[in-house]
């Protein structure tokens, strides 16, 4: 529903957005508050479905778990390097970003099912500001990620995982993490947006999600892939986080492999909201 409707729900005047009757308020804070709200809206949503709550939760347990032990003789293999010993402290990293990639890319289903159940008409017709609508969809992507990430560690710990780079190892695998989030958060949005159909959201995002998981070293040194897989490995953002990741958890952290990527994830992310900014335009523009 575009902004001309505004006027015939009676909260606002002469079809005109709330927020330009009062001059005086302050956006940035409104945006902060809206969005704040809209998170919030999103938390509940997930603590009543305590189901998808725990399997969310389960599935890199399983991960984690089922593939430290079912792999862990591979580091044995020449060429292998494990930073940090032992095979499951190779592979936590690898099941953060995976379960990053993979929770974030539903991100989308949130925008179709206010689609169909007409929630999404009625935010448009309500006061709430545009970008807190996009801005709260990714806060909300970025604050599971980081419970997830932290439960991932917690398990790891007492699976036996040990990491070297401590504390600022775990700050910069906690912010890669997020950072990819928002990257494929935003895609799925923006695809949500503009195809408007579940199932054609599923299909392109595990089109999209599988490859990138395996073409990367999220669960395999790359050094023992074949060269074309290397190469495309350079360009893959999931393998820029699963490297930093790993080199700032390992001892005697090479900072110059860390900050560049971490850099390059950035800036992907502010692109790829952008886009999804673009996407809601569109979107308000046809609805």
């Amino acid at each position: 529903m575009s902004a001309p409707a505004l006027g015939a729900t009676g909260r606002v005047g002469a079809g005109r957005p709330a927020h330009a009757d009062h001059p005086a308020r302050n956006p940035v804070r409104e945006l902060l508050r809206h969005s704040g709200l809209l998170t919030a809206r999103s938390v509940r949503s997930l603590l009543r479905q305590p189901a998808y709550a725990a399997i969310t939760l389960i599935q890199p347990v399983i991960w984690l778990l089922l593939f430290g032990q079912l792999f862990r003789s591979v580091i044995h293999i020449p060429g292998f390097h494990a930073d940090n010993g032992s095979y499951l402290e190779f592979i936590t990293p690898g099941v953060i970003l995976m379960t990053a990639l993979f929770s974030s890319g539903w991100a989308g289903t949130g925008y179709i099912e206010d689609m169909d159940r007409g929630v999404m008409d009625r935010l448009l017709s309500s006061p709430v500001r545009r970008g807190a609508m996009m801005i709260g969809s990714l806060a909300y992507q970025a604050l599971t990620t980081a419970l997830q990430t932290l439960i991932v560690f917690a398990i790891a710990y007492a699976a036996g995982a040990r990491f070297a780079g401590g504390v600022a190892g775990i700050a910069m695998t906690l912010l890669a993490a997020v950072l990819m989030a928002i990257v494929i958060a935003s895609l799925s949005n923006a695809i949500a947006l503009l195809v408007r159909q579940q199932e054609a959201l599923i299909g392109i995002s595990q089109f999209i999600v599988l490859p990138l998981q395996f073409l990367s070293s999220a669960i395999m040194d790359t050094r023992l892939s074949p060269g074309w897989v290397r190469h495309v490995a350079r360009y893959n953002p999931v393998d820029w986080a699963v490297v930093a990741s790993r080199q700032a958890l390992s001892s005697g952290t090479q900072w110059g492999a860390v900050l560049p990527r971490l850099g390059f994830l950035m800036l992907l992310a502010a692109a790829m909201a952008w886009l999804a900014t673009r996407a809601f335009r569109a979107y308000q523009r046809s609805a």
